[in-house]
């Protein structure tokens, strides 16, 4: 399949609109409808390739790269980007870029049964101690954002430009409670409009 029609289609099955994805790549919001529309640019910068094939977790070449005539990593294994972000379990973190640094391989198979997909993974690290002891300061989540219905659990939410990691809980009407498993820290309550949930908590790990 053609680059321009494979990423109009991984778009659409996505739901990622093409302003979103650009913005994602520090373009301007045009820059991949004029790729597929207009063929300009031509062709993906290589760091702009490489971004897209990790979110939508294929492979380069699907997207216009070259083929790789050998791959260190086994078929049963996938990478899941590390992103240079921080969730506080504290005050508040304010995130970087969203360009990966380096990966963690996890079982393709494992990943199957825990009913999460390559493509909507990422891992960050926690810093602050608010979520002591389920979190330390140090460890790196797994953050899955697959768009699903709320339920009670442990996600990485956005709250203004930072990022915090609380167990959430839904306050009627219309609000939402962020808890820390640390009891020095109190509960907060926000209006859930302010709340942008990036994504559930579904792994972690960290030194002993």
């Amino acid at each position: 399949m053609e680059p321009r029609e494979k990423l109009s289609g991984l778009a659409r099955e996505r739901g990622s609109s093409l302003a979103a994805l650009s913005r994602m790549l520090g373009r301007n919001a045009s820059y991949l409808q004029q790729y597929i529309t207009k063929g300009s640019p031509r062709k993906l910068e290589e760091i702009d390739r490489r971004r897209l094939a990790q979110f939508f977790g294929i492979r380069e070449a699907e997207l216009g790269g070259p083929e790789e005539i050998s791959s260190t990593l086994p078929a049963d294994w996938v990478e899941v980007p590390r992103l240079p972000l921080e969730a506080s379990a504290g005050p508040g973190a304010v995130g970087a870029a969203e360009i990966p640094f380096d990966a963690f391989r996890f079982s393709r198979r494992w990943l199957r049964e825990q009913g999460l997909e390559q493509g909507m993974l990422s891992s960050i690290r926690v810093i602050g101690d608010s979520m002591e002891p389920l979190l330390r300061d140090g460890d790196e989540i797994l953050v899955d954002r697959t768009p699903r219905a709320f339920r009670e659990g442990v996600h990485v939410v956005r709250l203004g430009e930072a990022l915090h990691v609380k167990l959430l809980q839904a306050v009627p009407p219309g609000g939402m409670r962020l808890i820390s498993k640390n009891p020095a820290y109190e509960p907060v309550e926000v209006p859930m409009a302010d709340v942008d949930v990036v994504g559930r908590v579904v792994w972690k790990g960290g030194r002993l």
